[in-house]
C-alpha cells in the first residue's frame, strides 16, 4: 500500500469533502480517502498495482477541484 497527500485549492464547503471521499473510495485499489477541510488536503491510501497517484489526481480534478501539489 502507498500513501499520497494532495494539496487542493482551498475548499469552500463541507459537501466538497463527501464528494471527493466518496468518489475516491469507490475506485479500485483505494483503501482510504480522507479529506482534511481546514488544510484542504486529501490523504489517500491505495494499492499501486491497481491505481496510480496520477489517476487519483485526475479523478479529483474531474470533480472540479484544482490539485496544486
Amino acid at each position: 500500500m502507498a500513501t499520497k497527500k494532495f494539496q487542493l485549492e482551498p475548499l469552500t464547503c463541507p459537501s466538497c469533502i463527501k464528494k471527493i471521499e466518496t468518489k475516491l473510495s469507490k475506485m479500485d485499489g483505494v483503501d482510504e480517502a480522507k479529506v482534511m477541510f481546514n488544510s484542504s488536503k486529501v490523504k489517500t491510501t491505495f494499492n499501486e498495482e491497481l491505481v496510480t497517484a496520477d489517476e487519483l489526481k485526475d479523478t479529483i480534478e474531474k470533480l472540479g477541484y484544482q490539485v496544486i501539489a
